[in-house]
């Protein structure tokens, strides 16, 4: 299911408050639509894979979602693992920057975010993205990965008119797509169970851990939907980067005064 947004003229960054305000409305209520509609010389299929936010406000959008986590959700995690002697399987010692930066945000957009605008092409990536998964890290998944990428802007390329029943199913789509957006959401933030061991599993208090995932997977998803793929992608590195870069510091000063 492939369709095209009319564009209209748009200014080229929005304010910052506006964002907020369409962001947070989004959030409240999830729609499939696209705005702001902007008006560009590329073709509809190739502004999914093409970023749009400037560097400058990428770091606004990540800072904002490292403070929420830093001072409100961050301190509920905290607690949380504490109450159920959890630990983390993150080595301290072998800091994944490689897998947080680069394979996790591809793999996890296309996963999780790619089907929100793409429902047809998700019937075939998201199975693809599994076997990639379940092969584990190494040439074989980057092959794989590499050619659901290339399966995919070839098949977003070739977009054609809609018939009536395309239309019937567009709004059909469109009438469901909340469901579809929180089930991925609710997916993607259990998936960063895995990164915990428990010793007292208390289930009503499994998704205070993953809180942070799932509110950076909410905004991602409002990025995905309304400006494009690749900068859902950019996004999700970016804040992937930062509590790895802030667990480097505090590693290397308390190495230093060991």
């Amino acid at each position: 299911m492939a369709y095209t947004v009319t564009p209209t003229k748009q200014t080229a960054q929005m304010p910052w408050s506006t964002e907020w305000r369409l962001c947070l409305a989004f959030c409240l209520r999830p729609r499939l639509a696209r705005y702001p509609n902007r008006q560009s010389k590329t073709s509809g299929w190739l502004q999914d894979w093409l970023p749009t936010f400037s560097v400058g406000r990428l770091f606004a959008w990540a800072f904002a979602l490292w403070l929420i986590n830093l001072f409100v959700l961050g301190p509920i995690v905290v607690s949380v693992i504490k109450s159920m002697d959890a630990d983390s399987l993150l080595d301290p010692k072998q800091l994944p920057w490689l897998l947080a930066i680069v394979w996790a945000p591809i793999i996890e957009e296309l996963l999780f975010r790619f089907g929100l605008r793409r429902p047809a092409q998700a019937l075939w990536v998201v199975p693809l993205i599994c076997l990639a998964i379940w092969h584990g890290l190494g040439w074989v998944q980057s092959i794989m990965i590499a050619l659901t990428i290339l399966l995919a802007l070839q098949s977003t390329r070739q977009v054609r008119h809609l018939s009536a029943r395309g239309f019937r199913r567009l709004r059909q789509y469109r009438h469901y797509f909340p469901w579809v957006m929180h089930l991925s959401l609710i997916s993607f933030a259990g998936l960063h169970l895995l990164n915990f061991k428990f010793t007292d599993i208390n289930w009503l208090l499994l998704p205070l851990l993953v809180m942070p995932q799932w509110l950076a997977g909410l905004v991602m998803s409002w990025v995905r939907v309304t400006r494009s793929f690749a900068d859902a992608i950019w996004l999700h590195a970016l804040y992937n980067f930062g509590p790895l870069f802030a667990a480097w510091v505090v590693i290397s000063m308390g190495w230093s005064n060991g």
